[in-house]
């Protein structure tokens, strides 16, 4: 679990390919005391730490994570969000981020607005049911607030902070980002998925031990 707060822009040092692809990454946030198996988020993808030295670390991603997300584009030089897990103690400051990335969207359109920018990013209409406006969205892990939403698109503002924190400043029309709607959201929807095609009802609810009348 994640909050979507960018904790480091770490550096890839070396990608291997083979049954799984690993990543050597680059990081001030003292890659030495990761535990090995713990979960971290890249790009707002959750990988496991394999393995760690001084400065750098080693994460797996199998051929469904290169699917579904943009990982599989990066080279030795790219520059990565990274953040480590949610402590239980730890200040909720973004949202519940899970780090499954649930698609790759496209920026259509960028726009300046005062001292933000404005990127207009695709929608894919699998997805859509899970956003709603002034909604929470993690774009390459970063938590954001959807500012307008479309039938095929939605849009984000990023304050000149999020500029200087993250690498979304850099991104140009074209270029591709991880999306992870908010995981209410979906959950929301499934249910009302089940509730329309009789799967959820009251009496349901009741002998599951919901007081509900």
């Amino acid at each position: 679990m994640f909050t979507g707060l960018i904790q480091d822009l770490g550096v890839v040092e070396r990608v291997l390919p083979g049954a799984t692809t690993d990543f050597w990454v680059r990081t001030t946030l003292g890659a030495a005391d990761f535990a090995l198996g713990e979960s971290i988020a890249i790009d707002g993808a959750c990988l496991t730490v394999v393995e760690r030295n001084a400065n750098a670390f080693r994460v797996q991603a199998g051929p469904e994570t290169l699917r579904r997300t943009t990982l599989g584009a990066l080279q030795p030089g790219s520059r990565v969000h990274l953040e480590r897990a949610l402590r239980l103690s730890d200040r909720l400051g973004g949202h519940l981020v899970l780090g499954h990335v649930d698609g790759v969207c496209t920026v259509r359109r960028i726009q300046k607005e005062g001292g933000a920018l404005v990127l207009d990013v695709s929608l894919p209409a699998e997805l859509a049911p899970f956003f709603i406006e002034k909604g929470s969205v993690a774009v390459d892990g970063v938590s954001l607030t959807v500012n307008t939403l479309g039938a095929e698109h939605f849009s984000v503002a990023l304050i000149p902070e999020t500029q200087a924190r993250t690498t979304l400043g850099q991104k140009s029309v074209g270029t591709q980002a991880n999306v992870e709607a908010d995981v209410i959201g979906k959950y929301v929807a499934r249910l009302h998925r089940l509730g329309a095609h009789g799967g959820l009802t009251l009496d349901v609810l009741r002998a599951a031990g919901f007081g509900v009348e």
